[in-house]
């Protein structure tokens, strides 16, 4: 294959290869894990034997899930399913429905601030999506909203799960950054994430105001009992986040404290009957062994870009913007891009690994690009062509994708400014782990 670099840098030709294979097999409907495996294998073997190339990805693909920090990532699977339960989330809607009751369009915004509870509970923003958007569309429906208008305030504020803590996509970045510190990321995540959550209830304010949605509290609320039933729920966040802040237990610890919590929490509420929670088993061991196969094959295509100097050639590229404002800018316009039609767990595993190199010497502190980071893949989740977020919230609501879309522009643009601020204000990410003394 040596006449092929006599015309072409080898990286240019590697990247072609990677991201043709890649694209032609998703567009074919392969499995992701199995695509990013297969492109990673063919081109590495335009660079070395193929028999080494097969025993190097079998090695890549053990040593990329032998971590203790990765088992994190099933606790924290296993505690979101749990509490992905109709009686979890009630008491957790009850609250902000209480908080947010005098706000015109309550209901839109106790939505809000329920996926901001729920989806730190559960860490998943796919999670908050089903549970939150399942108990409040009809509430919502039957007070005259429209479907449309709930369903998308629904969509965009789910995602503040991912990045308000516990989080499994941070713990993701912690590994695959090379052990940026998961408590830092946690108690970092807490100010963007709740910016997210606020930025979403301005428009949200504006929308329903020019709706004629009024707000209105309930007669014969007791506010008391209803912050008493919601405590317990809450409280697994200060055991975690606290436990893991004091130094009583690791992250990865933290999450099988946060599975055997809700675990009790759920069989005092009695939410569930043992087949509910064989389904809740099966549910997890499946969605951690797709998640781990990924990662697992991730480690193929990191090993591939290493030896092809795919990192090094797009380190190079944007380098020579010169200025880092401006090297942050075209870095965020891709993450953006790519967040639009890649999955968040495939885009951390894939773009960690090359733009983790520019952040550091443009001198961007880890904590801080890897909650960039993470935020703009919660943007990308609830945007067209392939948003998880958008998907299961509209199939919640009952609505079409192309329903949405048209609601879709003010929260947007509520949502990218926020990016903004995260990107260039450093501190909103970095204040409270330094006050911590975690960094």
């Amino acid at each position: 294959m040596d006449f092929i670099f006599d015309f072409m840098e080898p990286e240019i030709f590697a990247s072609i290869v990677l991201a043709f294979l890649f694209g032609i097999m998703l567009i074919q409907g392969v499995p992701i894990s199995v695509a990013i495996a297969v492109s990673s294998i063919i081109t590495a073997a335009f660079f070395i034997p193929i028999d080494t190339a097969f025993f190097v990805a079998t090695q890549k693909m053990y040593s990329g899930i032998d971590s203790f920090t990765l088992l994190a990532l099933p606790f924290f699977i296993l505690s979101g399913n749990i509490m992905n339960k109709g009686g979890i989330a009630l008491r957790l809607v009850n609250l902000a429905k209480y908080i947010g009751g005098g706000l015109p369009g309550y209901l839109a915004h106790t939505n809000v601030i329920a996926n901001m509870l729920f989806g730190s509970l559960s860490g998943s923003s796919v999670a908050a999506a089903a549970a939150v958007g399942g108990v409040m569309g009809p509430l919502e429906e039957k007070e005259g909203y429209d479907p449309v208008f709930s369903a998308t305030v629904n969509i965009c504020s789910a995602p503040s799960g991912v990045i308000i803590p516990p989080s499994g996509p941070l713990i993701l970045f912690s590994l695959v950054s090379g052990g940026t510190s998961v408590a830092a990321l946690f108690i970092g995540g807490y100010v963007p994430g709740i910016l997210m959550g606020l930025a979403i209830m301005v428009v949200t304010y504006f929308l329903a105001k020019r709706r004629g949605y009024v707000g209105a509290r309930e007669q014969g609320q007791n506010g008391l009992k209803i912050i008493f039933d919601a405590i317990p729920s809450l409280l697994m966040i200060v055991v975690v986040i606290g436990g893991i802040i004091i130094g009583a237990f690791t992250a990865t610890e933290g999450a099988a404290v946060a599975a055997v919590y809700s675990f009790a929490l759920s069989l005092i509420y009695r939410l569930a009957t043992p087949r509910e929670y064989w389904d809740v088993l099966k549910s997890t061991t499946v969605t951690s062994a797709t998640i781990l196969f990924l990662i697992a094959a991730s480690g193929i295509m990191s090993y591939t870009m290493t030896i092809t100097g795919i990192p090094e050639a797009v380190s190079e590229g944007l380098l020579y913007f010169s200025h880092p404002l401006a090297i942050l800018l075209v870095m965020n316009i891709i993450l953006l891009i790519v967040g639009t039609f890649m999955d968040l767990t495939p885009a951390v595993l894939i773009f960690t690994p090359i733009f983790m190199p520019i952040a550091r010497q443009i001198g961007m502190d880890p904590v801080h690009f890897g909650i960039m980071m993470i935020y703009n893949m919660a943007i990308g989740s609830v945007t067209p062509p392939v948003g998880s977020v958008l998907f299961v919230g509209c199939s919640v609501s009952k609505v079409t994708i192309e329903q949405v879309t048209r609601v879709l522009p003010p929260f947007l643009i509520a949502l990218t400014i926020c990016l903004i601020l995260v990107i260039y204000v450093p501190s909103l990410s970095l204040f409270l782990p330094r006050a911590f003394g975690l960094m």
